[in-house]
């Protein structure tokens, strides 16, 4: 049980950003503000959310990516950061687990995750 004043500090928190609803399996833009010095740059990092963990302002996710030569790069960023400008689902995956772990011991197309469909018959 949270204390009530640490709640309404981490509600405050949480309205003003708006964040994309997404769970684990779905590819993701994250829009990252990098500063350098005295310049500030957006980079673009797109990967497989492979997990979410925590809850309120300390919650987190994994995004994974597969970088130069085969080299898996993973980065687990806060959701309500203000190093983030903006989340964006690309697309949605068909995953049967919380938690995508496996992924890392998996290359090319067994590492792929099927995309979620929605049924347009109904």
């Amino acid at each position: 049980m949270k204390n009530k004043y640490i709640e309404h500090f981490e509600k405050q928190q949480m309205g003003e950003k708006s964040v994309p609803e997404f769970r684990a399996g779905d590819t993701l833009r994250v829009a990252i503000n990098i500063v350098e010095g005295n310049k500030k740059r957006v980079q673009n990092f797109e990967g497989v959310c492979i997990a979410i963990r925590g809850e309120g302002t300390g919650k987190t996710f994994t995004i994974r990516k597969i970088g130069a030569n085969s080299v898996g790069v993973e980065r687990i960023l806060p959701i309500y950061s203000d190093s983030i400008e903006s989340i964006t689902v690309l697309r949605r995956g068909k995953v049967r687990r919380a938690k995508l772990y496996y992924l890392r011991e998996r290359k090319g197309k067994s590492a792929r995750i099927k995309e979620l469909r929605k049924d347009i018959s109904k």
